[in-house]
C-alpha cells in the first residue's frame, strides 16, 4: 500500500491536497482536503446588505460575477425586491457570458494538459496535423503553414527553456494515447484559446465596467444605464459589438472546442469508466426565462439519485445542511450535527497538524472545506448534474447535444456518469449557452426598440421599507456548480451570512457518517500507473473543475493585519 500526495492539485489556481491510498495499481481510498481558510461571512457581519455582494464578488478572482449575483439574490429574497426584465435580461447575458468564457479555459488551460502530451507534438509532421484538423471542423486556422508555425514557436519555448505553464508536467507518461499531430492540433488551439477568450470577455467590460470584479451590480436590479438614444448607455452600437462576441464565441466553440472534445475523448474513451463519484446530483438552476420569483428557468433545478435519470425530483433547499466532523471548525451544538447554512456558523477549530508535516490526521480534522449534504446525502454539483437534470427535465437543446456526443463518441447514457461524462458535460453545456445568448440579446434590444428602459427597482432601495428582520437565500450555478448564499438582516444589518460554494460541495471532506465527498470518491478505483506521477488521479479531481478560493482564503489565525494597499 502507498500512500502519496498532490499538493497543490489545480493547475493554475489553487490551495486543494489530495491523499490517497494505492494498492495493486489502483486508488484504494482518498481523502480531499483544501489547506486555506476563507472568513468573508466573518467579515459581512454588521455591513449594509446592500454592500455584501461587492464584498462576496472578492471571494475569488476568476467566477468573480457568480457571488455578486448569489448574493444579491439571497438579499433581494430577504426583502422582497423584484428586479424588472432588462436587469433579468442583463444578469443572464453577464452569467452565461461567465459561463462559456469559462468552460472554454478550463478545457483548453486548466484540463487539457492531463490528456494532451505537449513534448509530443514536437515530432509532429504539420501537413498531418492540417488533414487531421480539416477531417473534424472547417475552422480556418488549419494549414501546413499554420501548424508549422505553431510547432516553430513550441520548439522556441523549449530551446529558451521558457515553457510557462508547460513546464511542470508529466509529459511522456504511458497515460497519453493522443498521436504527434493530435498534440500538435491542441496546443495550436490552446494558444488560439489565450487570444479567444480575452475578446470575448469584453461582453463584461460593456456590462460591468471592467472584468474581474464587474461593477454593475445592485440589489433590485442592475446599474448599467440603457437608452438607445444616449452615448453613455447601453445603446444599438452596443448591442452591436456584444452580437459579434457572440457569434463569434459559437463559432469558436462550434468548430474548434467541440470538434476537439471529441478528437480527444475518442482516445479515452475508457475514463468512461472511472471518476463516477457519489452517483448524487444536484442543481438549483439557472437563467430565468420570465420575470417573478418562482420563473420558470432555461436550465432548470432538481436532484437525481443513485445515477436514476428516468427523472428529476424538485429541489428543496430546507434538506441542504452542512458538516463539521473533519472539518477545521466547530459548531455550538456539537460537531455530529449538521446545520442548515441559515443557521450555518463560521466557527475556526484548527486543530493541526502544523507544517511541515507528511501526511495529514485523516481520522480527524483535516480540511477548511465544510461537508454539504441534501438530505443526509453528498452531491456532486456542476456542468455534469446541470445537463442530466435538464435533460430528463426535457431541455431540447441539451437531449439534442448529449444524444450527438453519445452517438459520435460511441457510448451509451452510462458514459456520462464518469471522468469522461463530466468533460463532454462541460462542451456540451458551452455550446448550449453559446446558442442561447444571442436569444437574451435580442429579447434586450426589443425592449430598448419599444422605449422600456427600466433597469432597477427603487421600491425597496430604502432599509425603512424592510421588514426588522428577514432572511433570504439567493441561488445560482456557477461554472463549478450550485453555488448558495444565504443572509439574515436584522435592523438593516447583517447577522449572519453563509456561502455553500461548488468545491464546497465536490471538495468537501467526510462526514460525520463517513460518507465521503465527490472528490474522494470518484478517485477511487482510478488505476495509477506511477505513483510518482497520479495524472490518473488529476483527470479526475480536474475533472470537476476544481477552485478552492471559493471555498477558502488566506488569514492570519491570530487576526494580525498581513497586507495593507494604500492608493498615493
Amino acid at each position: 500500500m502507498t500512500r502519496l500526495v498532490i499538493d497543490p492539485v489545480t493547475r493554475i489556481e489553487g490551495h486543494l491536497r489530495i491523499e490517497a491510498e494505492v494498492d495493486g495499481g489502483m486508488v484504494r481510498d482518498a481523502w480531499s482536503s483544501a489547506t486555506m481558510f476563507r472568513g468573508v461571512e466573518i467579515i459581512l457581519k454588521g455591513r449594509d446588505p446592500r454592500d455584501a455582494w461587492a464584498f462576496t464578488q472578492r471571494i475569488c478572482g476568476v467566477c468573480t460575477t457568480v457571488h455578486a449575483i448569489a448574493s444579491i439574490r439571497a438579499v433581494e429574497n430577504a426583502i422582497g425586491a423584484e428586479p424588472p426584465a432588462n436587469a433579468r435580461l442583463l444578469r443572464n447575458l453577464i452569467m452565461a457570458s461567465q459561463m462559456v468564457q469559462d468552460h472554454v479555459v478550463h478545457f483548453y488551460h486548466l484540463h487539457a494538459l492531463d490528456w494532451v502530451d505537449v513534448v509530443s507534438a514536437l515530432s509532429a509532421d504539420p501537413a498531418a496535423t492540417s488533414r487531421l484538423a480539416q477531417s473534424i471542423s472547417d475552422w480556418p486556422l488549419s494549414s501546413t503553414d499554420y501548424f508549422r508555425g505553431v510547432k516553430g514557436r513550441l520548439q522556441q519555448f523549449v530551446e529558451r527553456g521558457q515553457l510557462g505553464p508547460f513546464a511542470n508536467a508529466y509529459w511522456g507518461h504511458s497515460a497519453y494515447r493522443l498521436p504527434p499531430e493530435a498534440n500538435l492540433m491542441a496546443v495550436a488551439h490552446y494558444l488560439e484559446a489565450l487570444d479567444w477568450q480575452r475578446e470575448f470577455i469584453k461582453m463584461h467590460a460593456v456590462l460591468g465596467g471592467k472584468n474581474p470584479h464587474l461593477q454593475s451590480f445592485l440589489v433590485g436590479g442592475m446599474a448599467t444605464p440603457i437608452d438607445p438614444d444616449r452615448q453613455a448607455s447601453l445603446n444599438m452600437t452596443s448591442i452591436s459589438h456584444m452580437r459579434k462576441l457572440i457569434r463569434g464565441a459559437r463559432e469558436f466553440v462550434q468548430q474548434v472546442y467541440i470538434p476537439d472534445l471529441l478528437a480527444v475523448a475518442s482516445f479515452y474513451k475508457d475514463w468512461a469508466g472511472y471518476g463516477a463519484g457519489v452517483g448524487n446530483y444536484l442543481a438549483y438552476g439557472e437563467y430565468p426565462e420570465v420575470d417573478g420569483a418562482n420563473a420558470p428557468l432555461y436550465l432548470p433545478s432538481g436532484v437525481i439519485r443513485a445515477r436514476d435519470i428516468s427523472a428529476a425530483e424538485p429541489f428543496d433547499q430546507t434538506k441542504v445542511t452542512e458538516y463539521v466532523t473533519h472539518s477545521w471548525f466547530e459548531y455550538e451544538a456539537g460537531d455530529g450535527e449538521g446545520l442548515h447554512p441559515a443557521r450555518g456558523e463560521t466557527r475556526p477549530n484548527f486543530t493541526g497538524p502544523e507544517p511541515p508535516y507528511e501526511f495529514l490526521n485523516t481520522d480527524g480534522k483535516y480540511s477548511w472545506l465544510k461537508s454539504p449534504r441534501y438530505d443526509g446525502l453528498p452531491m456532486e454539483v456542476g456542468p455534469l448534474s446541470r445537463m442530466l437534470v435538464a435533460y430528463v427535465s426535457g431541455n431540447e437543446s441539451v437531449r439534442q447535444y448529449v444524444d450527438y456526443a453519445l452517438g459520435q463518441l460511441g457510448v451509451g447514457p452510462e458514459a456520462l456518469f464518469s471522468t469522461l461524462g463530466r468533460v463532454a458535460a462541460r462542451g456540451i453545456e458551452t455550446l448550449v449557452l453559446a446558442e442561447k445568448l444571442e436569444n437574451w440579446l435580442n429579447e434586450l434590444q426589443d425592449n430598448m426598440g419599444r422605449g422600456q428602459l427600466d433597469i432597477h427597482d427603487n421600491s425597496k432601495w430604502d432599509p425603512a421599507s424592510w421588514p426588522k428582520d428577514c432572511s433570504g437565500a439567493g441561488f445560482h450555478e456557477a461554472p463549478r456548480g450550485a453555488l448558495g448564499h444565504w443572509v439574515h438582516i436584522v435592523d438593516g444589518e447583517i447577522a449572519n451570512y453563509q456561502c455553500v460554494v461548488p468545491s464546497t460541495w465536490n471538495a468537501g471532506p467526510r462526514d460525520a457518517a463517513g460518507q465521503r465527498g465527490p472528490y474522494e470518491e470518484a478517485v477511487v478505483g482510478t488505476p495509477v500507473a506511477d505513483p510518482e506521477q497520479p495524472i490518473e488521479i488529476l483527470r479526475t479531481v480536474h475533472s470537476f473543475d476544481p477552485c478552492m478560493a471559493c471555498g477558502v482564503h488566506v488569514v492570519d489565525r491570530h487576526g494580525r493585519e498581513l497586507v495593507k494597499v494604500r492608493a498615493q
